[in-house]
């Protein structure tokens, strides 16, 4: 067994706004694991809004990622479990998680996703658009790629301007993402002037620990759909949400890949909560990761490596405003020829 992992940059086409801030690149983990003559390519994403760092990923699995292996992957239900009950960040298990089931797929010599029952087409996905003044968002919507839905971030009642600009020209399904800058008054004020311009749902309006404003907008009429992201992360935390949302946002740097975020999207559904698969700014070797879900979400949102500048794997499509996972063995991507995102590696 040989594992290997380096940090990432990944530089973004253009500056991403939100309610958070401004970026221009991310950081990510790699690792590559090879076992009896297979290679295999794992990515884990630090969430960066709980303080965890992308080195922070990089330690945890330089420093445990072999033991947490194991000697053999032929049993890789038993590995798995072993990932998921590592106490490390959430993104060190993504990215060995990711591995394995890349490694699962190449030694059977068969798509991950085929092995797991998915289908190759994805259903729509979104693009996401900054936050912008009017003008720029329009047209951030009509130089978009050919997706099925678009995600706008917001962060107050200006952005009703942004929000009917973009309405002007596109007819797709479009939602909204504050990233928990609303109060209740401004959902209160801006609720009608959404609907008026047939927003679909809203991620995260307000604070986490504001959970008392979530109870009290339920009471608004016609109110929109209210989905979880940050407020989210883990079966424990799905089964609260019950009470005060609609749906939840499902990614795997939250849930610690596959296998976690697939628990959660089950206990969601068990609690009769809407789901919606997504991501960070990753490359699609995560994108080819959190892809193996997509049918058992409602909606998704699966956009990050449409963003990059100059990505390190390839292997995914885009046709009809939705993903094509690639047909390869494993994950069904590979490292982008003539680049090394992989080299330089620690041990």
């Amino acid at each position: 067994m040989e594992l290997s992992v380096r940090r990432e940059t990944l530089r973004l086409i253009e500056v991403v706004r939100s309610s958070r801030g401004e970026i221009d690149s991310v950081g990510t983990c790699m690792v590559t694991l090879t076992h009896d003559g297979i290679t295999a390519y794992g990515e884990g994403t630090p969430t960066g809004y709980d303080g965890v760092t992308a080195d922070d990923v990089v330690a945890a699995i330089d420093a445990d990622g072999v033991a947490v292996l194991g000697r053999d992957l032929r049993d890789p239900d038993t590995v798995l479990d072993h990932i998921g009950r590592w106490d490390a960040p959430a993104g060190a298990r993504m990215a060995l998680d990711g591995a394995v089931h890349d490694w699962i797929g190449k030694a059977a010599g068969q798509p991950t996703w085929k092995l797991s029952g998915a289908a190759r087409t994805l259903g729509p996905t979104v693009y996401t658009i900054s936050m912008a003044a009017p003008d720029e968002a329009a047209s951030a919507v009509r130089n978009a790629p050919a997706v099925g839905a678009f995600k706008v971030k917001v962060g107050g009642p200006g952005d009703i301007e942004s929000l009917e600009a973009i309405r002007a020209v596109t007819a797709l399904p479009v939602r909204i993402d504050a990233n928990e800058a609303w109060d209740l008054d401004t959902a209160r004020a801006l609720t009608p002037h959404l609907r008026r311009l047939g927003i679909q749902l809203i991620e995260q309006p307000f604070p986490v620990t504001a959970i008392d404003d979530y109870h009290r907008y339920r009471e608004v009429p016609d109110r929109l759909p209210v989905f979880l992201d940050e407020g989210c992360t883990d079966e424990a935390s799905v089964l609260a949400a019950r009470s005060y949302a609609d749906g939840f946002v499902v990614k795997l740097c939250k849930a610690g890949g596959i296998r976690g975020a697939r628990r959660v999207m089950e206990a969601g559904r068990r609690a009769g909560l809407g789901t919606m698969i997504s991501c960070m700014c990753e490359s699609e070797l995560a994108i080819s990761q959190a892809a193996q879900l997509a049918p058992l979400a409602d909606h998704i949102d699966l956009d990050g490596h449409l963003y990059l500048r100059e990505p390190p794997f390839r292997g995914l499509g885009l046709e009809d405003g939705r993903i094509v996972l690639g047909d390869a063995p494993g994950l069904g991507v590979v490292p982008t020829p003539g680049t090394h995102p992989l080299g330089d590696a620690t041990w």
